[in-house]
């Protein structure tokens, strides 16, 4: 959730996401939910357990079961209550509060039906603040439950009328990220977390740096979303090559803004190629000078495999993050050190061509 960048002094993009106490102790403007305890047992009494205020870590006795009516009707109303009484003291502590961001699946009972509730509960309470969501969809291949579609399809209808902006995930494309691009044999949900921690990172930095671009939650719906209810960008990053060759690798600006319209670098399994961009937003982080990117930028715009609709024939917008260069990457287990990434942030339509 964050608020404008105003409190405490010091290093102004920290507060962005954290609120400082009087002992001097920074605290995540975070609240976690889940309708069964093991999963955040694992936070309260993992490495971070400190970090963490007790009172934001939300759990209650039995879960959803994969069904999302117990997530939106039983189970989860008897826990909603509590949960938007603790969002409330944290936004209580935001001075310019501009929104939130939610993370949950849309496959479990949980991260569909009681995410829904919460959502219609958040529009309810604060109105027209945004809430964008970072969304894992069930994937063909890889399924934890035969109910995910079901889940999905449900959740889907909340987050049409109840979300800004949903950017897309799913764990197929992930693991197919790590398998290929990182050379990790067999990814654990470590690596996975690692490597969509450092994209929301990516994504969220212009919130906690200097640019031109999405500086507020609401910069990303107007810039990403042509129609209210068409509000799915699909997410790309590049470069995610392996530690290896990390060392043995110099890649331009342009070899990385093509990257980012591959389909292997995509975090959900389809191909954009099949129809047309709506909207596209290009965000670099590390030292990329705008001649660059325009020269890069220009060239991806002669390109017949990428095309834009017709009322928005070259809708591209970017932005170079320089002063800070996203060193999470070395955190994804055998991921390399890069000195520039991009970002791509797209609307796309499958629709005539």
């Amino acid at each position: 959730m964050p608020s404008d960048k105003t409190i405490g002094g010091g290093d102004d993009s920290f507060n962005t996401f954290f609120s400082e106490t009087g002992a001097g102790k920074h605290i995540p403007r975070a609240v976690f939910v889940d309708l069964e305890p093991t999963v955040i047992d694992e936070v309260r009494t993992g490495t971070y357990r400190q970090l963490f205020h007790p009172e934001q870590l939300i759990t209650g006795k039995e879960d959803a079961a994969n069904n999302y009516a117990r997530g939106h009707c039983s189970i989860g109303k008897e826990i909603v209550d509590l949960v938007l009484d603790r969002i409330r003291k944290v936004a209580d502590q935001c001075t310019g509060l501009q929104g939130f961001l939610i993370f949950h699946s849309f496959g479990g009972g949980t991260g569909s039906g009681f995410t829904s509730l919460l959502m219609e509960r958040l529009s309810v309470d604060y109105g027209k603040k945004s809430k964008m969501e970072f969304a894992i969809y069930p994937a063909p291949q890889i399924s934890t439950a035969v109910v995910e579609p079901y889940n999905a399809v449900l959740v889907t209808h909340c987050t049409l009328e109840h979300s800004d902006c949903a950017f897309m995930v799913d764990n197929e494309a992930i693991y197919d990220v790590c398998r290929r691009n990182l050379d990790i044999e067999r990814p654990t949900y470590t690596n996975l977390n690692r490597l969509m921690a450092q994209i929301v990172s990516s994504i969220t930095a212009s919130l906690r740096f200097d640019g031109a671009l999405n500086v507020d939650l609401t910069e990303f719906q107007t810039n990403l979303v042509p129609y209210p209810r068409i509000h799915f960008p699909l997410l790309t990053y590049a470069p995610l090559i392996s530690a290896e060759k990390a060392y043995h690798e110099q890649l331009s600006v342009s070899e990385i803004t093509n990257s980012c319209f591959e389909p292997a670098n995509q975090m959900v399994k389809c191909d954009p190629r099949q129809g047309k961009y709506m909207a596209c937003c290009m965000l670099y982080r590390g030292d990329v000078v705008p001649k660059d990117v325009n020269a890069a930028i220009a060239t991806i715009k002669t390109k017949r495999s990428i095309t834009f609709v017709d009322w928005c024939p070259t809708g591209f917008k970017c932005d170079i993050l320089i002063g800070d260069n996203g060193r999470g990457d070395e955190r994804i287990e055998r991921n390399g050190d890069k000195k520039n990434s991009a970002d791509l942030l797209g609307d796309t339509s499958n629709g005539d061509r």
